[in-house]
């Protein structure tokens, strides 16, 4: 077996931080063996590097390995992707098509971000890692597949569990070794060694001098909280080569491929994040804004009818006084007090005086519909498109945006 600094040479992976370490020996362990293995860490740390360890270090290296991102294939055809399809299975299907897993049968799967998949694929996926049993899609024959199954995600999966997205027998199935990778903010010295690698490499690419840190640039350099983990100090790295003439860096240089909105503070364990999104705070805004419409068409509503029953009697304006310096107040309450009635005839139809406010609740309920509209538009734009994106960010279903595209013709 390996050594582990090998392993690391030869997978290009870099660091000597105790938790990479530990990860990277897990791996080494678990390769011979054919238990399924599940990667747990946020995005952009690295975890595609375990399965390709644990497959070229298994017996079967030379059998396939297929790497699928569950969550970049749409709901819709993700069965058929992993699946396979008969032949008129659906529509599109000319002709029968075979799955990743009967692809695979042999080899090796990694299937990333897997707490994206939809709970119907979930059944099928538990039974393959039960016995090896799979169906396609439009068929009614059972087939057996021999294969080695490595998923990864960054979702917290208890959460997933507790919310019902994530079948809890599925995971204790998938995990039944758990390798968990650490965030980039805690692996100290290794921030440096890899923004080293990483200019190094621009340097070559680019064909020019490597850039260097001073000693302040990395200090910020290794106190910067780092969301976006290895896969953000890369595209920094890039940046700076690129964009830098002088090839030495200092932190008032550095600081400009910082982004200044995210926070240097340790996380919080168990708390309420606070990453939330500029729409979802502009959400909030117009649900109160709108909630505040509604409470004064109902005061204008008691208004009305108060005036309709008694007049603009004296009473009916000091029992309304405030109402009344609200709606007038950029207007002298003189003019306010000159309210005029107007007298509705009454039709030989048994109407409640309450029919005449309903235009009212039909333009509120108008104005909500367009600012729905107005809401999904922008989501759409912020996510360039991408549904399952908007969806999660709205907080409604794929299902329940695609009928409400349709519906307003979006």
């Amino acid at each position: 077996m390996e050594n582990l600094q090998a392993i690391k040479q030869r997978f290009g992976i870099i660091g000597n931080d105790m938790q990479l370490n530990r990860a990277i020996e897990k791996a080494i362990r678990v390769a011979p063996t054919d238990i399924s293995v599940l990667v747990t860490g946020e995005s952009g740390v690295g975890k595609e590097n375990i399965p390709r360890i644990i497959h070229q270090l298994s017996h079967r290296k030379h059998a396939k390995y297929i790497a699928v991102n569950c969550g970049a294939i749409p709901e819709g055809t993700i069965d058929s992707e992993l699946f396979g399809h008969e032949k008129g299975a659906f529509t599109g299907a000319t002709q029968t098509r075979k799955g990743y897993f009967e692809v695979a049968d042999g080899g090796t799967i990694f299937l990333d971000e897997v707490g994206e998949l939809p709970l119907t694929t979930q059944v099928r996926l538990l039974r393959v890692l039960e016995n090896g049993e799979f169906i396609k899609v439009g068929s009614s024959q059972v087939q057996k597949t021999n294969v080695r199954i490595v998923a990864a995600t960054n979702v917290n999966m208890h959460e997933a569990i507790a919310k019902e997205k994530f079948r809890e027998d599925l995971y204790y199935r998938l995990s039944t070794i758990e390798i968990s990778l650490p965030p980039l903010r805690e692996r100290g010295e290794d921030i440096h060694l890899l923004f080293r690698k990483f200019a190094a490499d621009f340097a070559q690419k680019y064909r020019m001098p490597t850039i260097r840190l001073d000693e302040d640039a990395v200090k910020m350099l290794l106190n910067y909280h780092f969301p976006g983990n290895i896969r953000q100090l890369k595209n920094i790295a890039e940046q700076v080569s690129i964009v830098e003439e002088n090839r030495f860096i200092t932190p008032e240089k550095l600081l400009q491929y910082l982004p200044k909105n995210r926070s240097n503070l340790p996380a919080v364990v168990g708390g309420k994040t606070t990453n939330q999104s500029d729409f979802a705070n502009e959400r909030d805004i117009m649900y109160k804004i709108l909630f505040d419409m509604r409470n004064d068409i109902n005061d204008l509503k008691k208004l009305t009818l108060d005036l309709m029953q008694n007049g603009n009697s004296e009473q009916v304006q000091e029992d309304n006084h405030r109402l009344i310096e609200r709606i007038y107040q950029d207007q002298d309450l003189s003019e306010a007090s000159n309210i005029e009635v107007v007298q509705i005839p009454k039709s030989s139809s048994h109407q409640s005086d309450y029919d005449y406010a309903e235009t009212i609740e039909e333009d509120e309920n108008l104005s909500l519909q367009e600012k729905e509209i107005e809401m999904i538009k922008k989501s759409l734009e912020k996510n360039n498109g991408k549904r399952k994106l908007a969806a999660k960010e709205l907080g409604i279903s794929e299902r329940t945006l695609y009928r409400k595209i349709k519906q307003y013709d979006l």
